[in-house]
């Protein structure tokens, strides 16, 4: 049987033909396996590869085989030591009849498992695969159009810096296979051979006639090596670029917490990794995202990232602070005819009663008509969420927001209560599905 291996190189950037074929046969269960990958993945590991494990049943590639069980066959296999040529073997059972078998895997598949390791841009892109900004977000994105050069061919004219000098070297070597250009050692081999001649004196007939037949064939040789150029114009290939449009999408990325008494180190982390896989998100949906980090109690401010999720803060809460800091970033800096602007707010519910209607009005009058999208995340402590299942103990800030999603398509509100909630809200503000039914 005969086998081909593809052994060009890997091109920069991208998997070879063969892997990217067995990425699509094994679709669905390296989507399985990737999403039981990330529940316990890492804040340090969110955009890394990941090394996972599938059935390896139905992974082989379909070929022709002989049938096993029909047709006479005399070749005896290499390390055979009982039988010689002539002899007889016997035709082994049919497959399922015999005693053995292979071990039971502990996922009932019957076979070994398979592991291999998806590369970060593979694991990315099955991770975020069904996900989309929605479809009324799409509609108002602002695209500053830019023009960048790529690779187009080859072409016979152009600039000596764009010499392409492994395919020029190529078809000048072929020309002159083709034309059959001497080499030096051939003239050379013909003007030793005609030196040894003429050294010798009273030259036999013979001898003579074999000079005049050696200088022949060298004119012959000199005159083909001087009409075939070693490098022709014909040969040369310069690497051809054309300009392409590219939108350069530009967007800006609000991260609001509060970070008074009420929320704890769990509260913070949980908001931490919300954070990260939505900043992770729109950073493979635009080409430059700015983040802005704005923190409060009773008061807000702009901040880094490293004061936004490590340093102390005490006091009570007033959310209306953060989105009136906010507001004001985006007069200032971010101006919505230039920028897609995205939000994300964290807080464990607790506000001052008083300011849920101030909340309410900068939201609805002046900020979402401004951002893409702006999702409101609750985070609850694990003991919290048990003591208090119902819907009916909704902190007073939810219950506002909540109002608020039924007159606005883009504006969302989750609640997380653990590391294994990130993922599913994260694909639930997102979904494809969800989005084109939403327009």
């Amino acid at each position: 049987m005969m086998h081909i291996i593809d052994r060009r190189l890997n091109p920069k950037g991208k998997s070879l033909s063969n892997r990217q074929r067995f990425l699509d046969r094994a679709k669905k269960q390296i989507k399985r396996a990737v999403n039981d990958a990330i529940k316990d993945r890492k804040i340090s590991n969110t955009d890394g590869g990941e090394r996972i494990k599938i059935p390896a049943d139905g992974l082989t590639e379909p070929r022709f085989m002989g049938d096993m069980t029909k047709g006479h066959r005399d070749r005896v296999m290499p390390g055979n030591r009982d039988f010689m040529p002539g002899d007889k073997i016997k035709r082994p059972p049919p497959q399922g009849s015999g005693q053995g078998g292979r071990e039971a895997s502990e996922d009932g598949e019957g076979e070994d498992s398979f592991q291999f390791t998806l590369t970060r841009d593979e694991f990315l892109d099955i991770f975020f695969e069904d996900m989309a900004l929605p479809d009324f977000i799409k509609k108002s994105i602002k695209e500053e159009v830019v023009h960048e050069f790529q690779r187009a061919g080859y072409k016979r004219q152009g600039s000596p810096s764009n010499l392409n000098l492994k395919l020029t070297m190529r078809n000048s070597l072929a020309r002159r296979l083709c034309l059959r250009r001497p080499r030096e050692t051939e003239i050379a081999e013909l003007e030793d051979k005609i030196t040894l001649l003429r050294k010798k004196t009273n030259l036999p007939i013979k001898d003579q006639k074999k000079l005049l037949a050696l200088l022949e064939e060298l004119e012959v040789k000199q005159k083909r090596r001087r009409i075939v150029p070693y490098i022709d114009p014909l040969d040369v290939r310069y690497t051809s670029f054309t300009e392409v449009e590219k939108p350069n999408t530009h967007a800006v990325m609000f991260c609001l917490m509060d970070v008074s008494g009420s929320m704890g180190e769990v509260h913070k982390e949980l908001a931490k990794r919300f954070f990260m896989l939505l900043h992770l998100f729109l950073t493979r949906q635009y080409s430059k995202v700015d983040v802005v980090f704005i923190r409060h109690t009773h008061l807000a401010s702009e901040v880094d990232e490293e004061t936004f999720f490590h340093s102390r803060e005490t006091g009570g809460t007033i959310v209306s602070t953060a989105l009136e800091v906010m507001q004001k970033v985006i007069t200032d800096r971010y101006p919505p005819e230039d920028w897609n602007i995205y939000a994300a707010q964290a807080s464990d519910g607790d506000n001052l009663n008083s300011d849920n209607a101030r909340c309410r009005h900068i939201l609805t009058q002046e900020l979402l008509p401004q951002c893409q999208y702006f999702a409101y995340v609750e985070v609850w402590d694990r003991h919290e969420a048990e003591m208090f299942p119902s819907d009916g103990n909704a902190t007073r800030l939810w219950q506002t927001y909540d109002q608020i999603t039924k007159s606005h398509e883009n504006f969302a509100v989750r609640k997380v209560t653990g590391p294994e909630d990130i993922f599913p809200v994260l694909h639930d503000l997102f979904d494809k599905n969800k989005t084109s039914e939403a327009v």
